[in-house]
């Protein structure tokens, strides 16, 4: 039994209906404050258009439509949503597909074979380009190489690699096989990949000997070899790809060189068909607990909202195009924005291994000049450190070639927003500022290319095809000017099917705030957010204790059990303070256990402690700043009020203290922050 969606009710019931993005359109945007309507000229050629929003006033229909527009069906639907087990989605369920396929072998048989899928660029300056031919051919070999090892479908595989093309294949191939792809990014310690990997229960890790950053060789064979030490874990076999040519220990019967079982492999391989529910990815993201959240997304459902998103947000002509998306394909933007929608799509696209800085901070620039890139997309995070840098660095390169730019990760304030479009932009290009999550699956709010008149700081309105609103706590819709909870109120085709191994979790997590909603539970996306006078909407951020850091979602819960885990801590509470090159950054207070606090003076403390969570978390959960307290503020039932260390990180005034056991607290902190502030001097 499939569940029908109704416009006319929900919009009745004062919910902000999916096609709200229509009232955005140029021909009937009442604005208010700075706008920038799309010039005729590219509303002339846009991809997109205001009829996608009346088109989806039936979504079901909207998006069976679109899944058979836009993907190749082994065996077609004809069911198209299940939500009798709400919150529990099926989609296209009677369906069988393969996500391999459709990123490659159809575009070959199409006669695009020649056609540039990637062009990579290395850290050091290394370069290769492969067509869609070439690409195909290689992860042929690759499922023929991972069969070789023993992998089904269903099966999971660990993928911890550096930004090369090895990465893109891997996963591929994994879904080719209807195995399961658990990436990890480069970033995390052995103990974060081990906790992954147990969890996810993993018969196979791809690595690499090592990968290039910021000038140097990063080693990431040793950072699994230390993850799989001690205990049995259910991993048998480690690939490894050479990359950085740094030397390495090897487990003869466990490890095998990537480049040799690819030269031995099969060139061969016929893709099958699975469910469209059949699992494709986990994705693991820090939670409120300590232990990270298994993010499970299957196929048809997801590779339809991606392949859709991704046409229709970046305005893509495949053609003529060469679009490039920034993200690590360790984190969700680039599972969904560099593997799977640019490839679904048959876009042209650019990859880059290193950091934006290296050998110089005009890098990406230099790269946008030399591949003509069109269609940019990046994190807020990067573009407030160019701002800091000045315009001077990016005048020095060509970006003519860019048309459309986009925002990912975190809101981007306007002051960034008018600066990238000016300065980057050429005060010519839309910017879609999109918002989305790793349980999303694609992007879920942003303005459409050619329709939106688009509006500095603001997401805007849901896509087509999509119903959110924004809530009191009590459940009923705000009213322009005001802010609230952001919620997703209808099921979509990318949502994520599960927490892995934890259904309670995922129930609890997301559904339990909104479970009594008359059309069945709402998902709570865990952002708060505002709708301006215009109804367009504002995203505020965490109203959880994650933190967002340069567009990477971190646990407070995850780093206070890192701190407390050093022999110098007894007790720690992490906050998420306001940075202004990474949206928040890392706070931590910690009290010395009474051995050590005569034995090291709290800078030294500070400094152990911050390698002591870059070793254990990863460096993007190195605190900025760690203050060696003598209490914490606490209510009398022994909770932390995080909100007053907020102030106190933040340098604003303290709030009300009254709830709190001891009172007194937050003045001695504040005079110690003091205190320590001054012996360090102004901050750079």
């Amino acid at each position: 039994m499939t569940m029908s969606t109704n416009a006319n009710n929900e919009a009745e019931a004062g919910h902000h209906t999916p096609n709200a993005g229509a009232a955005r359109s140029i021909d009937s945007l009442q604005h208010r404050g700075k706008s920038y309507p799309p010039s005729p000229e590219f509303t002339a050629a846009a991809v997109a258009s205001a009829d996608l929003y009346a088109e989806a006033s039936d979504p079901q229909a909207f998006w069976a439509a679109q899944s058979r527009e836009l993907l190749d069906w082994a065996t077609p639907f004809a069911s198209v949503l299940d939500w009798t087990n709400a919150p529990f989605a099926r989609w296209f369920a009677d369906g069988t597909l393969n996500v391999a396929y459709n990123c490659l072998d159809r575009h070959v048989l199409a006669g695009n074979g020649d056609r540039i899928a990637i062009h990579w660029e290395g850290e050091p300056g290394d370069s290769k380009s492969f067509t869609y031919a070439e690409l195909t051919a290689e992860v042929k070999k690759a499922a023929n190489v991972l069969a070789g090892l023993g992998i089904v479908a269903g099966d999971r595989v660990a993928i911890y690699l550096p930004m090369i093309p090895e990465a893109v294949i891997a996963m591929l191939a994994i879904a080719r096989l209807g195995a399961v792809h658990s990436v990890v990014f480069g970033g995390f310690s052995a103990e974060s990949l081990r906790t992954r990997i147990d969890d996810a229960g993993a018969k196979l890790v791809i690595t690499a000997d090592g990968g290039w950053r910021k000038g140097r060789v990063f080693p990431l064979k040793p950072t699994v070899d230390a993850a799989l030490a001690g205990d049995p874990s259910t991993v048998e076999n480690v690939l490894v790809v050479r990359r950085g040519e740094n030397e390495i220990d090897w487990w003869g019967e466990r490890d095998s060189w990537w480049h040799d079982l690819m030269g031995s492999a099969d060139a061969e391989h016929e893709a099958q068909g699975f469910e469209a529910e059949s699992p494709l990815f986990i994705l693991y993201t820090s939670g409120t607990t300590g232990k990270p959240k298994g993010i499970l997304h299957t196929s048809g459902g997801y590779l339809t909202q991606v392949a859709f998103t991704h046409r229709n947000v970046f305005d893509l002509k495949p053609e003529s195009d060469v679009y490039w998306c920034t993200a690590d394909v360790g984190w969700v933007t680039g599972h969904s924005y560099v593997v799977y929608g640019p490839l679904a799509n048959g876009a042209t696209q650019v990859m880059y291994e290193g950091t934006p800085d290296t050998p110089h901070a005009g890098r990406w620039w230099e790269i946008i000049q030399k591949y003509g890139v069109s269609i940019f997309y990046a994190a807020p995070t990067a573009i407030r450190t160019f701002m800091k840098l000045g315009r001077q660095i990016p005048d020095e390169f060509d970006l003519t070639s860019l048309r459309l730019l986009g925002s990912v990760g975190e809101p981007i304030n306007p002051e960034a927003w008018n600066w990238y479009r000016n300065v980057i932009g050429g005060g010519k290009t839309p910017i879609v500022d999109t918002w989305w999550q790793t349980e999303t699956g694609g992007i879920m709010i942003s303005p459409l290319p050619g329709v939106t008149a688009t509006k500095p700081g603001s997401a805007q309105v849901p896509l087509p095809g999509i119903a959110v609103d924004v809530l009191d706590d009590d459940g009923r819709a705000v009213p322009a000017g005001s802010g609230g909870l952001l919620v997703i109120t209808k099921p979509w085709p990318g949502m994520l099917r599960g927490i892995w191994n934890d259904p309670e979790r995922f129930v609890e997590t997301y559904w339990s705030k909104f479970a009594d909603a008359p059309d069945g539970p709402l998902y709570f996306a865990g952002d708060g957010a505002r709708l301006d006078e215009d109804g367009d909407i504002w995203l505020l951020g965490r109203v959880d204790d994650v933190m967002n850091v340069s567009g990477h979602r971190l646990s407070t819960a995850e780093i206070e059990s890192s701190l407390v885990s050093h022999p110098f801590v007894a007790e720690s509470a992490v906050v998420g303070a306001t940075d202004e090159t990474t949206g928040q950054a890392v706070v931590a207070f910690v009290i010395l256990r009474a051995d050590q606090a005569e034995a090291v003076s709290p800078e030294d403390a500070s400094e152990v402690l911050r390698h002591h969570v870059g070793s254990q978390i990863g460096a993007i959960a190195r605190p900025r700043t760690i203050y060696v307290v003598g209490e914490l503020p606490k209510t009398r039932s022994g909770k932390i009020m995080r909100r007053l260390l907020r102030d106190v990180a933040e340098g604003r005034e303290v709030g009300d203290t009254t709830t709190l056991a001891d009172t007194t607290v937050m003045q001695v902190i504040s005079e110690r922050l003091a205190s320590a502030a001054g012996k360090r001097g102004p901050e750079e």
